[in-house]
């Protein structure tokens, strides 16, 4: 007996069977360990992915409401309802309408000198998994933390376009804009909110959109801010900026102005006029600081010289109907616009200014040749500004506001922004363009 003992002792053979099975359980655990962790880390993904998006649908939603909160919980909710895709309920303390589009926590971290409208989503889910609850008398909670904002990217626009759909922000033909220092702004949700195409090139600081932004080679930014906060008018009620065409203030004349006008022999405080007519190769001479010119239900038609500094031209009429006649601007390709805005007074900072009650749908040209000089805000609230000529067609410290723009023609553009050293004085209204970004 003692002999086969020591026979068995001797013998090799088993050896790897046996180191084998009692290999096993660790070769088991480590890949039930590794199972796991796979798992628990593509639902922390899934977690961090929707928590993202809702803090980023509820910085929209204060954006969108001046600051406030009331409805932010509910898009935070929608949001979660669409794009949580951890199939499990979440480990909720205050619960949305429908179990899986809960939240944990929503809370809005106070402003900063550089972030605003902040909201922090927390999202966990406790679920157990096949090998470690075999180990563990409760399942690991997983959270996920995610705080979005509101942050300042730069200054005011160049150019802001108004309109909600469609692309807003057209550049075409073979349009040279250089503004370097600007941000264009559109406020379109469409997927293309702002283009450039044909043989243009756009140089400026940024290009925002509500909607998104298709890369181009015409584009030469800084930045691309796709899929920004709105930006409100910024001449629109209630901005302190708002100016209202006041019908006692317009003491109209029945004719056109034109180059046939003496200005000496008009009646005292007379600044109001029918329409404004300028033939080829004629020039007006508007005295300085005459005021502002108010186009009482008339229309622009410039064909020459306009020069008119320390002016603001107003279409507008002087009836208080909500549907009166409101003029357009067409000048054609041989105009020279010379127009620099009053730095003082209700339309300070305001080159050309169409009355809000517009019917909209127009187009308003502003064309021309060589060494235009448009200083201050132009503004076509509900119709497409087209901007357009020949030459080198020069606008300084300009701010355009319309419902669409359009950039076209052979014309080479230069644009400085509001908050240029240049442009300290000339009046503008300012407004600050934001980007949402995830702050932590």
């Amino acid at each position: 007996m003692i002999e086969f003992i020591r026979k068995l002792f001797r013998d090799r053979k088993g050896n790897v069977l046996a180191i084998a099975a009692a290999c096993m359980p660790l070769v088991v655990g480590a890949a039930g360990l590794a199972t796991d962790t796979i798992q628990w880390t593509l639902w922390k993904r899934q977690l961090q992915r929707a928590a993202d998006s809702a803090a980023f649908a509820g910085v929209y939603d204060r954006a969108s409401a001046s600051g406030a909160t009331t409805n932010t919980p509910t898009a935070v909710c929608n949001d979660l309802a669409v794009n949580l895709h951890t199939s499990m309920n979440l480990k909720a303390t205050s619960p949305c309408t429908g179990t899986r589009g809960s939240y944990s926590t929503i809370s809005y971290p106070a402003n900063t000198a550089f972030v605003s409208n902040q909201v922090a989503v927390e999202l966990k889910v406790q679920y157990a998994l096949p090998f470690s609850s075999i180990f563990m008398s409760a399942a690991p909670i997983i959270v996920a933390n995610a705080t979005a904002g509101t942050v300042t990217f730069g200054g005011s626009p160049c150019a802001l376009a108004l309109s909600s759909s469609g692309t807003a922000i057209d550049n075409s033909g073979n349009a040279t804009v250089n503004a370097p220092t600007c941000i264009f702004y559109s406020d379109s949700a469409a997927s293309n909110s702002a283009a450039a195409g044909g043989s243009s090139l756009v140089t400026a600081k940024a290009i925002a959109g509500v909607g998104g932004i298709a890369n181009s080679n015409n584009w030469v930014v800084g930045s691309y801010l796709p899929y920004s906060p709105s930006l409100p008018d910024p001449l629109a009620p209630p901005a302190t900026t708002a100016v209202t065409p006041d019908p006692a203030a317009m003491n109209c004349v029945a004719a056109a102005l034109d180059d046939n006008t003496n200005f000496s022999a008009l009646p005292a405080g007379t600044n109001c006029f029918s329409a404004i007519n300028l033939n080829p190769n004629r020039t007006i001479n508007v005295p300085n600081n005459f005021g502002p010119i108010y186009v009482n239900g008339g229309s622009v038609d410039l064909k020459g010289t306009f020069n008119c500094t320390g002016c603001t031209v107003v279409l507008t009429n002087k009836s208080t109907a909500a549907n009166a006649t409101i003029g357009t601007w067409d000048s054609n390709a041989q105009a020279q616009n010379n127009i620099t805005a009053p730095t003082s007074g209700p339309y300070k900072g305001i080159a050309v200014y169409q009355d809000r009650r517009a019917a909209g749908g127009n187009i308003d040209r502003i064309n021309g040749g060589s060494n235009n000089t448009i200083q201050g805000v132009v503004y076509f609230p509900k119709d497409t500004l087209w901007i357009n000529g020949t030459g080198n067609a020069v606008s300084l410290c300009a701010m355009w506001i319309a419902n669409n723009i359009k950039f076209n023609g052979t014309s080479t553009i230069s644009i400085s922004s509001p908050e240029d050293a240049a442009c300290s004085g000339a009046g503008m209204p300012s407004s600050t363009t934001t980007a949402v970004r995830l702050i932590a």
